[in-house]
């Protein structure tokens, strides 16, 4: 998860992760129902069902040309949204929250339609969805996408498992 502008050290380092591994790479990327289903079964969640969350979803997805593009045609996004609960695995994450975030909800807002998801406050829940949900072919042709997967299976150690 990127949490401040990028640098050109920065983007001289995505490359070359992105130079490493996008051969090594097969599309495995899992859909926004997927997604949904591994939050919901993994942590406490409690649904927002104001038309503001699911709005931060869905302009999220339209005002973003790379993300509207994985919208299949004639169809608008479906979003859904949730606050992460501060108790069970959720507390987890509290615990873990990024200084940045501390104090904060953890949001977490997935659109149906084309699979997209967004994480506020858990550089670690996004990291770990990240890593679930996988990449697609276009997105192994993007060196940010692949570089901040590649990160994110280190981060839980799934790297050799998934990479061959």
């Amino acid at each position: 998860m990127l949490v401040q502008s990028a640098t050109p050290q920065m983007v001289a380092q995505w490359k070359a992760i992105w130079c490493e591994y996008r051969d090594r790479l097969r599309p495995n990327r899992r859909s926004g129902g997927e997604v949904v289903a591994y939050l919901r079964e993994k942590y406490p969640l409690r649904e927002l069902h104001d038309n503001a969350a699911t709005r931060v979803v869905t302009d999220n997805v339209l005002h973003n040309a790379y993300l509207a593009m994985k919208l299949p045609a004639n169809t608008e996004p479906t979003a859904v949204a949730f606050i992460v609960e501060q108790s069970g695995t959720g507390a987890t994450l509290y615990l873990k929250q990024d200084e940045v975030f501390k104090g904060n909800d953890i949001f977490a807002g997935v659109d149906l339609s084309s699979g997209c998801f967004f994480v506020e406050g858990s550089s670690l829940l996004h990291d770990e969805l990240r890593a679930f949900q996988g990449l697609d072919a276009k997105d192994i042709q993007n060196y940010f996408l692949v570089a901040e997967y590649i990160s994110s299976l280190r981060r839980f150690d799934l790297l050799e498992r998934i990479v061959p």
